[in-house]
């Protein structure tokens, strides 16, 4: 069951309304979003069919919670591995109402890279969204940071269930500055993947509780480097 910490649990469009303070206009986007999803789901696994009716907790809020968590001047977010759009495209929608917010998604299935395209068509959100697979874009860098050459790199990486932070770190390490913050939900087994991350990187970090599930926590990082042998 997903729970807001310290607050009735979120299973509706008003439940998620005075969770996280957000617009009218807001939940309209993300009425039409979870529309979306429930018909698409009739031919692409997006979701695990055992949580479609818990998609404004379980998915929704689940992304809305590191809102709170990344700097409130952060400007440009990417999203790595996004899904069916968790959490990327559901703060994309949270910052529709930011003109300076630009989102980035990385989707490589192209089945997925057309829900997200349809989401965004049809809430008026705009996003870019990359067909690829993230291993082949550092070489494409020029294409992926275009609308960050002026600050060198992004303000926010988010990832959802995309892999263990040692594999996760690897993936995110091209697109981080000295500024960047990493928002990665992870599951009960947070401490351990931070502990294994830090054999080939060294960076800072907390752990905080996730709003949404009891066992879950987010991993924030800050100043990613790669240890280097010796």
């Amino acid at each position: 069951m997903s729970r807001h910490q310290g607050a009735a649990p979120i299973r509706s469009r008003e439940d998620f309304g005075k969770a996280f303070a957000v617009s009218r206009e807001t939940l309209d986007r993300l009425e039409t979003y979870e529309s979306l999803l429930r018909t698409w789901q009739r031919t692409i696994n997006l979701v695990a069919p055992s949580t479609l009716d818990e998609t404004w907790g379980r998915h929704f809020a689940d992304s809305a919670q590191l809102l709170a968590l990344a700097p409130p001047d952060a400007r440009r977010w990417l999203d790595l591995g996004s899904g069916a759009g968790f959490p990327g495209l559901v703060l994309a929608v949270l910052l529709a109402e930011r003109e300076e917010a630009k989102v980035t998604l990385i989707e490589s299935d192209s089945r997925k890279a057309a829900f997200l395209r349809e989401v965004a068509r049809k809430t008026g959100v705009v996003v870019d969204i990359l067909c690829e697979r993230i291993e082949k874009l550092p070489t494409q860098a020029k294409v992926v940071s275009r609308e960050t050459a002026e600050s060198g790199m992004w303000d926010v990486i988010t990832a959802r269930a995309l892999a263990p932070l040692p594999r996760l770190l690897d993936l995110a390490a091209p697109y981080f500055s000295q500024d960047t913050v990493g928002l990665f939900l992870k599951g009960r087994e947070a401490e351990a993947e931070v502990a294994a991350a830090q054999s080939g990187w060294r960076f800072s970090f907390e752990l905080h509780r996730s709003l949404t599930d009891k066992d879950g926590q987010v991993i924030l990082v800050r100043a990613l480097q790669a240890k280097t042998g010796g």
